[in-house]
């Protein structure tokens, strides 16, 4: 494989050259990767098996679906959202043209995780593409087998002057770092966020961090326990556990966790048969190294359901413990596994204190029909997303921006939002060259005067009347330049000798 300056170096020479400007050729781009998808399922599924023993149905969800439906949209809708977008003005500059224009950053790099290895490695790069983006995808060497696909397809899809992959392991990934980019979007956990963040500080790389944390899940009386317990346990064993928005605990009281539990075993029965370990529907850890953390995280707290483990194949059971402690490694880390610990609470209200001791989670859940009692919570907490009597639909809504807050991230993305991310908004003032424009700024010229300063501050100062219909506010607007203008020449002069 190249050295990352040789990579980046045709990459740069290809931006700087405009190849990927044309709104054309981005689309032209992401109608091919979309033909990947298509051409290569069959592979993409078998290496999503492979790597995490993920169902087809899963997969074909949560992993390709995903990725189809945001090439549609991003094709689409990409023209539009690449026009200028015109803004509000003030009297001082009625006669000029203020809007933003979207520009691409450059050269970025995206770093996809294991987890939803092909989700989460390639949907950011079709927001860098968009924006017109050269690009290094990096897929995580944890999910072996997608990195090797993921490898070998680019290259016969994308142009390879524009987009390349690079694999490897730690040590790879250290040398990438060393090389300046002019964005760097990162998918993992916040102990490699913060190296990331660190490399990007040498060159003030601007960086996206979508992270994870400890995602809280509270339940309350008013719920169906029935429905709330398969959107929950959804949420929780899809991909074993394997979700940053996963809720990682229940926050509930001791009579609602008596009831919750015998139902959430007819609920486990139901997804997964007798035998969790026999569906085709359950998958397993993704490494060795995973698997005996999470292992571990079953020696403190009571096993109420499951507990069962099988390292041979990387196999945790769905599992529901009670009895645990502040204090306990399951309640201190992100379990980022098939484990649902229930802490026991009161109320809301101290709900509310045990989430606020914790960091900012990348989720939070809120399953209750109590309106009072969620928007308590709701303006109480923080979280980078909130999805009420639900759990991870908050990801299918792409006018929605995903992404987190403190430590479980920075930065979002999704549908327009990752086109957005991906590209500088630039100012851009256009001012008018004629007479008319000239007279009504000649104020700012020295020598100043106190009528100067007050006809200054008078073009400048905020109008709510001018916040109305477009239409409307251009005719007001042009007949207050008149006005403004007959008052400037008439009265105004008189002070400026």
């Amino acid at each position: 494989m190249p050295h990352p300056s040789e990579i980046i170096s045709v990459l740069r020479n290809s931006f700087n050259n405009g190849k990927t400007k044309p709104i054309s050729f981005r689309i032209k781009q992401l109608k091919s990767l979309y033909k990947m998808y298509v051409e290569n399922e069959d592979k993409i599924l078998s290496a999503l098996w492979t790597d995490l023993r993920k169902s087809k149905s899963e997969s074909n969800v949560m992993e390709i679906g995903f990725l189809y439906n945001d090439i549609k949209n991003l094709v689409y809708n990409l023209e539009e959202w690449a026009k200028p977008e015109y803004v509000k003005k003030d009297l001082a500059n009625i006669l000029d043209t203020a809007y933003i224009q979207r520009e691409p950053f450059g050269v970025v790099l995206s770093i996809g995780a294991w987890n939803y290895p092909v989700n989460l490695t390639l949907l950011p790069v079709h927001g860098a593409i968009a924006a017109g983006n050269c690009v290094i995808i990096k897929p995580s060497e944890v999910a072996e087998a997608t990195s090797n696909v993921i490898s070998e397809l680019i290259p016969k899809y994308l142009d390879t002057d524009c987009y390349r992959v690079y694999t490897g392991g730690v040590a790879e990934t250290t040398e990438l770092l060393k090389e300046k980019f002019d964005y760097i979007f990162y998918t993992g956990n916040s102990t490699v966020g913060k190296i990331i963040h660190a490399a990007a500080n040498k060159y003030l790389t601007p960086v996206t961090l979508e992270l994870g944390g400890k995602s809280p899940c509270y339940l309350d009386s008013s719920a169906n326990l029935k429905t709330a317990a398969k959107r929950i346990l959804w949420g929780k064993y899809a991909n074993v556990g394997q979700t940053c928005v996963a809720p990682d605990y229940l926050l509930c009281t001791k009579e609602i966790e008596e009831k919750f539990i015998p139902i959430a075993r007819e609920v486990l029965k139901e997804f997964y048969g007798e035998n969790p370990k026999e569906s085709p529907d359950y998958g397993r850890i993704i490494a060795d190294r995973h698997f005996q953390r999470i292992k571990k995280l079953l020696e403190t707290g009571k096993v109420i359901v499951g507990g069962d483990c099988d390292p041979k194949e990387r196999y945790i059971a769905p599992t529901i413990m009670t009895d645990v402690k502040q204090g306990d490694p399951i309640l201190q880390e992100e379990i980022f596994g098939p484990i649902l610990p229930i802490v026991n609470v009161a109320n809301a209200h101290e709900a509310i204190k045990f989430i606020n001791a914790n960091e900012k989670p990348l989720a939070l859940y809120v399953f209750s029909n109590n309106t009072n009692e969620v928007k308590l919570i709701l303006n109480n907490t923080s979280s980078g997303t909130v999805c009420i009597n639900d759990t991870l639909m908050q990801l299918t809504v792409d006018t929605l921006p995903f992404g987190g807050v403190g430590q479980s991230g920075m930065g979002s993305y999704h549908g327009k939002y990752s086109f957005d991310t991906f590209s500088h908004k630039k100012s851009v003032l256009w001012k008018d060259l004629g007479l008319l424009g000239e007279k009504l700024g000649a104020a700012k010229y020295p020598p100043f005067t106190r009528a100067k300063m007050n006809y200054l501050m008078f073009m400048l100062a905020k109008r709510p009347w001018l916040r109305c219909n477009k239409k409307i506010c251009n005719v007001l607007v042009f007949f207050s330049g008149i006005l403004t203008y007959y008052i400037f020449n008439n009265y105004m002069s008189l002070y400026y000798s």
